[in-house]
């Protein structure tokens, strides 16, 4: 068992590369994350209010942004070199209601600390 003192510990630079596709991945997690709410409470209100429209308008926006989310996230985990189950997993994130924050949260932390997923 070996402990590394604090003087020997060198900091994760990120590279460009993955330090733009990093921030392109949650810029777009982002937005799917609050589209898939506002779809989720639009259908709720479809169903129970009888409002047609939105759920229309906000389905076929949040169905264009996750293919976007899809290619970036997949870019993403090309240059961080994610695992391919944990590539997946951050995927299908994009479709669960408020998973794609929980899932941007985690690939932020361990991408920026070096770690792989």
């Amino acid at each position: 068992m070996s402990t590394a003192s604090p003087d020997t510990v060198r900091s994760f630079q990120l590279t460009p590369r993955i330090s733009s596709a990093l921030t392109r991945y949650r810029v777009l997690a982002y937005t799917t994350g609050v589209l898939l709410i506002v779809l989720t409470v639009s259908v709720i209100c479809k169903y129970t209010v009888g409002d047609h429209g939105t759920t229309a308008v906000v389905g076929v926006a949040h169905g264009w942004i996750y293919v976007v989310y899809l290619l970036l996230s997949l870019d993403l985990a090309v240059k961080a070199r994610f695992r391919p189950l944990s590539a997946v997993l951050v995927l299908i994130a994009g479709t669960i209601p408020l998973m794609s924050f929980v899932a941007e949260h985690k690939v932020t932390a361990k991408v920026r600390a070096g770690q792989r997923l």
